[in-house]
């Protein structure tokens, strides 16, 4: 399959960029997707040490992946400790 991916790229090198922004594409997604399972609050890979991960958060930790005119180093704790 791979050889005639190649062969039909050869004789239609239109199609190179095409190839080349869909692998792109799909690597970027796949990068996203593992940041979210990996260092996103909302998922407990361990639920017997960690069972609720959103509540160790604390007002200083960032985990948006950007946020505009946002300074979290000044922010204070706004709610109770369970």
């Amino acid at each position: 399959m791979l050889s005639t991916v190649v062969k039909q790229l050869k004789h239609h090198p239109a199609l190179i960029p095409l190839f080349i922004f869909i692998g792109g594409g799909a690597t970027m997604s796949m990068m996203y997707l593992g940041r979210l399972a990996l260092r996103s609050p909302d998922v407990s890979w361990d639920h017997k040490n960690n069972p609720e991960p959103w509540s160790r958060l604390g007002p200083n930790d960032r985990y948006k992946m950007f946020a505009v005119n946002m300074d979290y180093d000044k922010l204070k704790k706004d709610r109770p400790d369970f």
